[in-house]
C-alpha cells in the first residue's frame, strides 16, 4: 500500500543503526522535531539518544511496530538482511503502509530484493544512498540518491531536508545505491591518485605543508578530497569514513563490474592499496592511503607491478 502523503514532523521515525553516519543523521532528525524510537546493538549509543528524548526499542521488530517510518543505516548487506528479513523481523512487524528508507550502501541486487520483499507486506520501501562523511552528516549537508517509487521518494522530502543539502531521484529500486557506487568509485580512486601525487611531491623535495596547502587549492582536487588533505597534513586520520567501509564499497563496485563484464583497472589497483592499509588493523579514515604512500616514498620503495617506464 503505497502513499504519496508527505511525512510530517508528527510522524514517528524508527532508526536502526547508530554508527558513524547513523548517529549524526538520527540526531538531525530528532532536532528537527520528529518523534523517534532508536535501536542499536551498542547500548551506549542508544543511551545517548534516550537522554535526548528518544525512545529505545528492545529489538528492531518492536521498533517497526511502533514507527510510521523506518530508517536504517547499517554496515553491510548481511546486517540489512538480518534486520529486515532475519532475526530483526522488521518486515513482518511493520504495519502496512509503513515507509522504509534503507540508507546503507549495499548492492543494487540486495536493494531490489529488499524492495520486493517489503512490497509483499504492503510497505513502501526506498533505497536512499548517502554520500558524505561524518562532518557533512552533522551539518545536515549530505547528498542523497534515491531508488524506488517516485511518489514515495517525493513524500520523504521533509525527512531529506533535515539531513541533506540535496537529493536526487535516480529511478526504480536499486538505482539509489547504484549511483552511490558510481560516486564512491570516484571517491576511492581519486583518493589513491591524490596519495600518489603527494608521494611524488615528497620525492621531488617539495615542502610538505606547502605541497598539501597548494594542492588543496587547485581545480583538480574535488571538494570531498580537499578537506582530507587538510586533515592528512596534520597526520590526522581519525575515521570520518573508515577504511573498512571504503574497502566494502570497493568490493561492491568490483563485484558489479565483474557481473557486467566491465574492466576497471584503476579501481582495482586503488582497492588493493585500500585493503592493504585496512589490514594494518587500526580504525582509520580512508584517506590513510596518503599516509601509506608517503611512507612508501620515504622508504624509497620501487613498485613491482610489471609496468616498464621507457624514455621518450
Amino acid at each position: 500500500m503505497l502513499t504519496n502523503k508527505k511525512i510530517a514532523v508528527g510522524n514517528r521515525l524508527g532508526f536502526i543503526g547508530l554508527g558513524h553516519l547513523g548517529s549524526p543523521i538520527a540526531r538531525r532528525l530528532l532536532e528537527a522535531g520528529f518523534p523517534m524510537i532508536v535501536y542499536d546493538l551498542d547500548h551506549t549509543k542508544t543511551a545517548e539518544f534516550a537522554t535526548r528524548g528518544a525512545e529505545v526499542a528492545r529489538d528492531p521488530g518492536k521498533l517497526a511496530t511502533d514507527a510510521n517510518v523506518v530508517l536504517s543505516c547499517l554496515p553491510d548487506e548481511l546486517s540489512v538482511e538480518d534486520a529486515y528479513m532475519g532475526t530483526g523481523n522488521v518486515l513482518r512487524s511493520a504495519r502496512p503502509g509503513t515507509r522504509i528508507m534503507e540508507l546503507s550502501t549495499i548492492s543494487p541486487e540486495a536493494a531490489r530484493h529488499l524492495h520486493r520483499a517489503a512490497l509483499q507486506f504492503g510497505l513502501s520501501p526506498l533505497d536512499v544512498a548517502v554520500s558524505g562523511s561524518t562532518p557533512a552528516a552533522e551539518a545536515g549537508a549530505l547528498t542523497l540518491f534515491g531508488g524506488g517509487e517516485h511518489e514515495v521518494f517525493e513524500s520523504a522530502e521533509p525527512v531529506f531536508s533535515a539531513i541533506a543539502k540535496q537529493w536526487f531521484y535516480m529511478g526504480p529500486s536499486g538505482s539509489g545505491v547504484a549511483m552511490k557506487l558510481v560516486v564512491n568509485t570516484l571517491l576511492g580512486v581519486g583518493m589513491q591518485a591524490i596519495a600518489e601525487a603527494v608521494a611524488l611531491g615528497s620525492r621531488l623535495d617539495l615542502p610538505r605543508d606547502l605541497l598539501f596547502d597548494t594542492l588543496a587549492k587547485t581545480a583538480v582536487v574535488a571538494p570531498a578530497h580537499s578537506g582530507k588533505l587538510a586533515t592528512a597534513k596534520r597526520h590526522d586520520y581519525a575515521p570520518q569514513f573508515p577504511l573498512r567501509l571504503m574497502r566494502k564499497d570497493f568490493g561492491l563496485i568490483l563485484a558489479a563490474a565483474e557481473q557486467l563484464g566491465l574492466s576497471m583497472p584503476a579501481t582495482k589497483a586503488a582497492a588493493a592499496i585500500n585493503a592493504e592499509e585496512a589490514a594494518a588493523g587500526s580504525e582509520q579514515d580512508f584517506s590513510a592511503v596518503i599516509q601509506r604512500m608517503e611512507e612508501t616514498a620515504e622508504a624509497g620503495a620501487v613498485p613491482t607491478d610489471g609496468f616498464v617506464i621507457q624514455s621518450i
